[in-house]
């Protein structure tokens, strides 16, 4: 006799094969995703402190700005630097920059240059994460001392919380058939929300104190590894725990 005071949950062991492959493929595919996603962002913020590899100080001059530098001559002076056509293009760029990156100086000089060697990839529609190169109002933020701006986080925010959270429900979801000890099954489905939202608030922060530049990466981390623990364990429970039934 059922007892309705103590319900049965499905488990991985309740549901079909075709159930586990459809899940697999969908956790493989979201983690491959995550790993791409990684290296955009390794791409987007490293160099930017004009040296090989991704620092604090780039994450820093990121969000808060620097003192010294500017992102875009930062980024034609190492990392994007390959980018240019021609050499000599750099020293236009920086020549303009230097004088005060106005916006007749941008339309004569600086445009035909981004236009042709940079807004492939530096475009919102197809890289949102990416500053805008595509107008003076754009390569001004970059151009000038200082972090990303106010309007520039909130764009990337709203992507970002929309996007991330899909995921992390659906993972959440398929996570939920997992058969582990049901509070560290809750506090493991509520850490990657959690994370998500402080590595998002943790931007703004950053803006106004630099040193919260190691939240960002604590934060952005922990949301990693928790959604990485939960694919792999899923997958695992799947096709490795002990089954006591074998639909199909």
């Amino acid at each position: 006799m059922k007892d309705d005071k103590y319900p049965s949950y499905a488990r991985f062991k309740d549901i079909s094969i075709s159930e586990r492959i459809l899940n697999t493929i969908f956790l493989l595919t979201i983690g491959l995703g995550y790993l791409a996603a990684l290296a955009n962002m390794y791409y987007t913020h490293q160099g930017l402190d004009g040296k090989a590899g991704l620092s604090v100080d780039d994450v820093v001059i990121s969000y808060y700005g620097s003192t010294t530098q500017t992102r875009l001559g930062t980024a034609i002076k190492g990392i994007m630097a390959p980018n240019l056509k021609f050499k000599s293009d750099q020293d236009v760029i920086l020549s303009w920059i230097h004088s005060g990156a106005d916006e007749a100086g941008y339309n004569e000089k600086v445009a035909p240059i981004l236009n042709r060697d940079c807004v492939l990839c530096h475009t919102p529609s197809i890289n949102p994460s990416l500053p805008d190169l595509t107008n003076y109002a754009g390569v001004s933020e970059v151009a000038h001392s200082g972090g990303a701006t106010i309007p520039t986080l909130i764009r990337i925010s709203h992507i970002h919380l929309f996007g991330i959270a899909f995921i992390l429900y659906f993972i959440g979801r398929i996570f939920l058939l997992c058969e582990i000890n049901v509070f560290v099954k809750r506090a493991a489905m509520i850490i990657p929300f959690a994370a998500m939202l402080l590595d998002v608030v943790s931007w703004f922060i950053t803006k106004t104190i630099p040193s919260f530049a190691y939240v960002v990466i604590f934060s952005g981390a922990l949301m990693g590894i928790s959604m990485g623990m939960q694919i792999l364990l899923s997958i695992y429970q799947m096709w490795f725990f002990p089954k006591d039934n074998k639909r199909v």
